[in-house]
């Protein structure tokens, strides 16, 4: 199994080669290839997200990712930017979905800011999507507001916007998530306001 190690910024580093050495200890005959991807990316080539950066990843069976991102890079232009990294394997890759899992054990009920009877028993999954949305819609910027109660201002725009087959997609791996835990999908949107959130109904 190949596997890119791509450390990126901050904590990333120091995870990724905990990591590693956890991949070592399990003796299976990991392959493994390091590349620099985010702020050290564009450190070392000029871009958060190299060109053979993203050539590893591709050809990868498995990648390992750290984290990106440091105030050094605030003044660059957006797309040089270090968390263009993720965005960019996101799109390039299709991962389109995000699984967070949220579970609270027993030991630690008593630490929560809720009540231990509210909380206990917590065991929920996230589903996030990832390539839709206003990540990646267009036209997105920040301009002069041309008209209203803000006229004049400086005013930032992204536009949200989501396919039908993005959101089947993405509610397929819900409902094969939800198959093999409780069996209940719970699908939160703001479809009386938002034309795009229609479609998740």
């Amino acid at each position: 199994m190949k596997i890119a190690i791509l450390p990126g910024d901050g904590i990333g580093p120091e995870i990724m080669a905990q990591a590693v050495k956890v991949l070592n200890v399990l003796g299976e005959s990991f392959e493994m290839e390091t590349a620099d991807v985010g702020g050290a990316g564009y450190a070392a080539h000029g871009h958060p997200l190299p060109a053979a950066t993203l050539a590893l990843a591709k050809a990868a069976d498995a990648v390992l990712f750290g984290a990106v991102g440091d105030y050094q890079y605030d003044a660059l232009e957006r797309s040089l930017r270090p968390e263009q990294a993720i965005l960019g394997l996101r799109k390039e890759l299709s991962l389109f979905a995000n699984l967070r899992p949220a579970i609270l054990y027993p030991e630690l009920a008593g630490a929560s800011t809720l009540k231990p009877e509210v909380v206990s028993g917590l065991d929920i999954l996230i589903i996030r999507e990832l390539t839709g949305d206003i990540y990646f819609g267009k036209p997105r910027g920040v301009r002069e507001c041309p008209d209203g109660p803000f006229k004049g201002e400086r005013e930032g725009f992204d536009t949200m916007r989501y396919a039908e087959s993005e959101i089947r997609r993405i509610a397929h791996v819900a409902f094969q998530a939800a198959q093999k835990r409780s069996g209940r999908v719970t699908s939160v949107d703001k479809a009386n306001v938002l034309e795009t959130f229609q479609f998740w109904r």
